[in-house]
């Protein structure tokens, strides 16, 4: 956690946004196919099967998985029962680029949680850091006009994505204190992630069922929600939560949640590319204070 930035970290940190933009993406494109709780449930279970023959041995007796359970439970419900739920439940009453802007406070939650509750330090550096980073993230959600950003207004879809901010940000914080896991399973990455999945199926699975005894829900299956399912299940959930939980175990939460801000930037760019756009300058110069935000937060 006290590691330098280093090339491959950094490398390891860029996974995340770009496959979590492709999850906004695809859960805008499936969102009148499936109910937003029970699309989170369905893309944690996929995940499960996908680790359970990597790690099913963490729920034998021993593992440690049972003498954690309490830790294990916490981290499945903020960073799998919570963050994805509302995040999908905020783009049904909220515009993407709304939800975008919200989620670029992401590296303010982490500074600020981190220092209430973890007794963490900030720098001027990273405060300045931020301020950087979240200019470039304005930068593309203006689309290079800062006189869009006044036409924004807010929706409940936005409180639910600043509800899900903090949760992933005390998620990011509980990750990081490795000697809060047994030595056995945190050295298996296929195995503490199934740890915290397991409990966060069933944290989802019983938010899905309130939705569905409470809401008129209902499925329409396909072959491009079968495909999206996939997709949402290997990339954003099981690549992404490892590439993120290792990047926060070498460089600290305060440092990852900078590259959370090249989230709506590869987001932006996707969408271009499905519409056929190319990309613009301001792309480029949005590019250039997110990266040098993260340059800047992670001197020492």
């Amino acid at each position: 956690m006290t590691r330098k930035l280093t090339f491959s970290t950094a490398v390891m940190l860029v996974i995340p946004p770009l496959l979590w933009a492709g999850n906004a993406v695809v859960g805008r494109m499936v969102h009148a196919l499936v109910p937003p709780i029970t699309l989170n449930f369905l893309r944690w279970a996929i995940a499960f099967l996908i680790l359970l023959p990597l790690a099913g041995s963490v729920f034998r007796p021993g593992s440690g998985l049972w003498t954690y359970r309490r830790r294990f439970a916490l981290l499945g419900l903020l960073g799998i029962g919570l963050y994805n739920a509302l995040q999908y439940l905020a783009l049904q009453s909220s515009t993407p680029i709304n939800v975008t802007l919200v989620a670029a406070s992401m590296p303010v939650w982490m500074l600020a949680i981190g220092r209430l509750f973890f007794g963490a330090s900030v720098s001027r550096t990273q405060v300045a850091g931020a301020a950087l980073s979240i200019a470039g993230v304005l930068l593309v959600l203006s689309r290079g006009d800062w006189h869009q950003l006044l036409a924004l207004r807010l929706v409940p879809g936005d409180l639910f994505m600043i509800l899900a901010t903090i949760a992933w940000s005390v998620y990011s914080w509980l990750l990081a204190r490795p000697n809060k896991d047994p030595a056995a399973l945190r050295a298996n990455w296929a195995a503490f992630l199934l740890a915290q999945v397991a409990f966060g199926v069933l944290w989802s699975g019983a938010f899905a069922a309130g939705e569905w005894a409470l809401t008129d829900a209902r499925i329409h299956w396909s072959w491009p929600l079968g495909a999206a399912l996939l997709y949402v299940a290997a990339g954003p959930a099981v690549i992404a939560f490892r590439c993120w939980g290792a990047g926060v175990q070498r460089v600290g939460p305060n440092i990852a949640a900078f590259f959370s801000n090249l989230t709506p930037l590869f987001a932006a760019l996707l969408s271009s590319a499905f519409l056929g756009e190319l990309p613009h300058a301001y792309h480029a110069a949005a590019f250039a204070l997110i990266v040098g935000g993260i340059i800047l937060s992670s001197r020492r």
